[in-house]
């Protein structure tokens, strides 16, 4: 009698996981379980239904980012949503994230990828972009996934770049072909339409939805285009 394969259970590819992003976008930036629950738990809960969970702390020790992140990495299991670390490539591998979102001034794209090597096929690197050239240069550098803005003027930055529009948006949506494009800064769930009808795969919402009174009803609002329920 032949002996069966044993199973082996891989990680999915940094592009498969990639392809999750889509809806709404989440930003969890503060240390509190009660809110990241509700980011990730789905609509049919009452939660604001994010595939994805990325974890921005920008002013935090380095102790408390990674006491933050292992909280949000059990919830994230719990729902089954993906979990990005922003700028902080040793705290995504410590508490074993499933990406690592790098901006223009952060750990470059090529360093990052050298320095995951063999873990680089299962984890999602997100890069920010801002321009043309930034979005064709992450590209080539074989980024999973783009943050593109500020579509509109945000307050959630000291210093934000110059805001792109939402044709700046299309424009990055034809340039980055297959690789998922957020759509950052001042979306809120009036301009949620706008972001979708330009071709983002999703929409990061931060003020609109974590200092709304109900956040779960605010981030199911900014991800309901891609469901299928917009109305407008």
């Amino acid at each position: 009698m032949a002996q069966s394969t044993p199973i082996v259970d891989t990680p999915l590819s940094a592009m498969l996981l990639a392809r999750r992003i889509r809806g709404f976008y989440a930003i969890l930036d503060r240390d509190d379980e009660a809110l990241a629950r509700i980011l990730v738990a789905p609509v049919t809960a009452g939660g604001a239904g994010a595939a994805v969970l990325q974890l921005r702390l920008t002013s935090a020790s380095t102790r408390s980012v990674l006491a933050a992140a292992r909280m949000a990495r059990q919830v994230t299991r719990a729902a089954a949503a993906l979990l990005v670390i922003n700028d902080r490539l040793d705290v995504a591998l410590a508490v074993e994230a499933d990406g690592v979102h790098l901006g223009q001034d952060d750990l470059p794209l090529a360093d990052a990828c050298a320095a995951l090597g063999a873990r680089r096929a299962s984890m999602v690197i997100g890069i920010s972009t801002h321009d043309l050239p930034q979005v064709a240069a992450a590209v080539r550098g074989g980024a999973d996934y783009l943050g593109f803005g500020p579509v509109f003027a945000t307050g959630t930055k000291a210093n934000p770049d110059p805001v792109v529009g939402v044709e700046g948006l299309a424009a990055a949506v034809v340039a980055a072909g297959r690789i998922p494009v957020v759509a950052i800064g001042g979306v809120t769930v009036e301009r949620a339409g706008q972001v979708w009808r330009a071709g983002a795969a999703a929409a990061c919402a931060i003020a609109a939805v974590n200092a709304a009174t109900d956040p779960g009803a605010a981030g199911q609002a900014v991800g309901a285009p891609w469901r299928g329920a917009l109305t407008d």
